[in-house]
């Protein structure tokens, strides 16, 4: 190169170090006679003239543009005075490795309620990851590189976002009976949700490669409801339910720093104890009577009342409380 051409020459390159970057577009307009085009690992690069793609460099290396990249630019007809007086072209850098960027549901999804009369099923909240590259550059081109110097994973996330709630509903209550079956169907729900994004994000060359859960949940207040009516279930009936919740309402009452309403209703959580240790007590022995051992089924008079504790003597009721011991 001689140095009228080494004057005129300039460096086509994107040496910017950004992950979060798709396709960038080099920024001045004029190549010139000489000037050179630098591929590095990870990259593409698209010549362009007038709109339309001249070449797709793949390489990675140093290319003369005139004499490697588009060799026929001398028989352009703007090219009369020896390429030297410039060339308007463009020149866009692609990132061709996969990304993948986190998702999660913008608002709750029902899924249907067994046993449970909620006519609008139970919420679900979901999240996750998804990959996805750049597949089509002319389509790529057509959609994005025209009004766009750059294409971000900001911007591939805001339109996945856009479509995945809808997305996740078909398949979420196409395939999720409840949240266990929905863990159990994970795979198939992600690669269908997978197979609609990607149908969705082609339309600017995108591909979307992959799609996967990573949790599956209830929101927190949902959570406690399902903890509560499991208790429940493990209690077996509602009346020892409601003694349960005596208990942890005695149990409350006797915490720190008590004013009078706390007072108040430690004074009537234990009434309504001592009321439950009664109501106990006679199952209990009425139990045991059933089963032939000693109590009050069978005629024998205990040694000590069992509402009060006080001593019993020979009488049928209890000298301090007044209850029937036989």
């Amino acid at each position: 190169m001689g140095l009228f051409g080494k004057e005129l020459a300039n460096i086509v390159e994107w040496n910017e170090n950004r992950d979060d970057v798709l396709f960038w577009k080099w920024k001045n307009s004029e190549i010139k006679k000489g000037s050179r085009l630098i591929i590095r690992p990870g990259q593409d690069a698209i010549f362009l003239y007038n709109g339309k793609v001249e070449n797709v460099g793949k390489d990675e290396g140093n290319f003369s543009i005139d004499s490697e990249i588009i060799p026929f630019l001398d028989s352009l007809k703007g090219f009369k005075y020896g390429f030297d007086s410039g060339l308007r072209a463009e020149v866009i850098f692609i990132n061709t490795k996969e990304f993948t960027e986190k998702w999660g549901t913008k608002s709750e999804i029902n899924i249907p309620a067994e046993g449970l009369n909620l006519p609008g099923g139970i919420p679900v909240r979901a999240f996750g990851t998804f990959s996805f590259k750049i597949q089509d550059y002319q389509r790529m081109i057509e959609k994005l590189a025209g009004i766009r110097g750059e294409y971000t994973t900001a911007d591939v996330k805001e339109r996945v976002m856009a479509k995945l709630d809808q997305f996740l509903m078909k398949w979420i209550v196409k395939e999720g009976k409840n949240i266990t079956n929905l863990m159990v169907n994970a795979e198939m729900i992600s690669a269908g949700i997978c197979s609609d994004l990607n149908v969705e994000m082609e339309k600017i060359g995108i591909e979307i490669t992959d799609f996967s859960f990573q949790n599956i949940n209830y929101p927190e207040e949902i959570q406690k409801m399902i903890k509560k009516a499991a208790s429940q279930s493990m209690v077996g009936d509602l009346d020892r339910y409601q003694r349960m919740a005596i208990a942890d309402g005695m149990a409350n009452g006797r915490g720190a720093g008590g004013s009078a309403a706390d007072m108040a209703s430690a004074m009537v959580g234990a009434q309504m104890g001592m009321a439950m240790g009664s109501q106990i007590t006679q199952s209990l022995q009425g139990n045991m009577g059933v089963q032939g051992q000693p109590g009050a089924a069978s005629g024998n008079r205990p040694n000590f009342c069992p509402n009060c504790g006080t001593k019993t003597g020979n009488g049928n009721f209890c000298s301090n409380c007044g209850m029937k011991l036989v």
